[in-house]
């Protein structure tokens, strides 16, 4: 079937047209996340910058093993769902189900750790910022204010993963409707998944790792 014959949205001139229309609008959308979380990463640095030993103090109660353990699961991830999109290339719906659930199970995974295992670690251990933030001394306000940007920004980035979840779920659960010529939804779904992997490539190390063989 050539293009020009594909079926394709009123609005579009062909499916062609529809295709690099989602694909621009998605790269836009990621412009503006941007914007979002550019001035977070920003002003977290700058902070750092006044009170180094505060913050290096915080990142030491982080838990390193667990935040490995999620960025492998999310780089994971990313690889299963950029299989999915070169399978689906190649007009092959069931490897494209196959990898796609696969990627869901690991964005899940993620989830439950951070959420369920690393954030009850740190309640209770004391380290949500507060009146009764655990850590004393002359690093108490530094590294209080190193787990105000932890917990926003993971917190943030956990609704985008659930975003994420959503999505995917949708792909799996509308495998059949996917053909080589026709995969739009996949491309541009994939954009956003990768994505929330990459602004978690930049938590990692703000989290776990600058500050930690201070």
């Amino acid at each position: 079937m050539s293009e020009a014959s594909l079926p394709h949205g009123f609005q579009y001139s062909s499916a062609r047209h529809e295709r690099e229309t989602a694909l621009s609008g998605m790269w836009l959308f990621l412009a503006t996340e941007l914007l979002f979380f550019g001035p977070l990463f920003l002003a977290w640095l700058y902070c750092r910058h006044w009170d180094t030993a505060g913050f290096d103090y915080g990142a030491k109660q982080t838990d390193l093993l667990l935040g490995t353990i999620n960025t492998a699961l999310l780089v994971t991830s990313s690889f299963a769902y950029s299989a999915g999109l070169a399978f689906i290339e190649r007009r092959d719906q069931r490897r494209l189900e196959q990898c796609c659930i696969v990627a869901w199970m690991l964005g899940a995974a993620f989830l439950v750790l951070k959420f369920g295992v690393e954030w009850r670690e740190d309640f209770a251990r004391d380290l949500f910022p507060g009146v009764n933030f655990s850590v004393e001394g002359s690093a108490r306000e530094g590294a209080q204010l190193f787990f105000v940007f932890y917990f926003v920004s993971t917190a943030i980035h956990g609704m985008h993963m659930v975003v994420g979840l959503c999505l995917v779920g949708w792909i799996i659960a509308r495998n059949d409707k996917f053909t080589g010529e026709r995969h739009g939804a996949v491309t541009v779904i994939g954009l956003y998944w990768s994505f929330v992997d990459m602004i978690w490539v930049f938590l990692f190390p703000l989290i776990y790792l600058i500050g930690r063989g201070a």
